[in-house]
């Protein structure tokens, strides 16, 4: 079932999240969902938070840029109680950034290119490990929706006051996107 997605300015977006149990309702149904509701809105990664659920759940999906990422080939991934627990602050990039809360807007964002996770997948299954590349950069994203940030919380405020009047086109409802969404308006 595809689910609409809350945009800027919903309060879930700012809370963080809580660590979840093997037996949250409807666990699996909900993962597959939330891999629907992103496949079906064009992007590679979507947060529970961003679906309304103030959960530590996740989901990436970046098989659509195997062509120019071979090693993403039929990657989809479910992200369980995900926590960034460090971040190898040695090489940053910059790269431009939107999400789907924030239809139609792009910034460029600097972050590390190299970041640990622990997680657990959708067996529970406990994972530890280094990500780097393009991987890293959609989990950090997803993972600050996690804790309530979203990317244009990372810009310059220089940046940040020349895209006011977009923000405030968000918080009020005024943009159009081809998928369902939930307004704070």
């Amino acid at each position: 079932m595809i689910l609409p997605i809350y945009t800027y300015g919903q309060k879930v977006l700012r809370e963080v999240a809580q660590d979840i149990s093997a037996d949250y309702p409807n666990l699996d149904e909900l993962i597959d969902n939330m891999f629907e509701t992103m496949v079906n809105s064009d992007g590679v990664g979507l947060a529970a938070p961003q679906i309304g659920l103030p959960i530590r759940l996740l989901v990436v999906g970046l098989d659509s840029l195997s062509e120019d990422y071979p090693e993403y080939k039929d990657f989809n991934e479910a992200y369980i109680n995900a926590h960034i627990v460090e971040v190898d602050e040695s090489e940053t990039k910059l790269m431009e950034e939107g999400c789907l809360s924030l239809p139609g807007l792009h910034e460029s964002v600097r972050r590390p290119t190299r970041v640990r996770v622990q997680w657990m997948d959708r067996n529970f299954v406990a994972h530890d490990e280094w990500v780097d590349g393009f991987l890293a950069r959609v989990l950090q994203h997803e993972i600050d929706h996690l804790e309530g940030k979203v990317f244009t919380d990372r810009i310059s405020p220089l940046r940040k006051q020349l895209i006011k009047k977009k923000l405030s086109a968000l918080l009020s409802g005024r943009f159009s996107c081809d998928y369902k969404v939930k307004t704070k308006a």
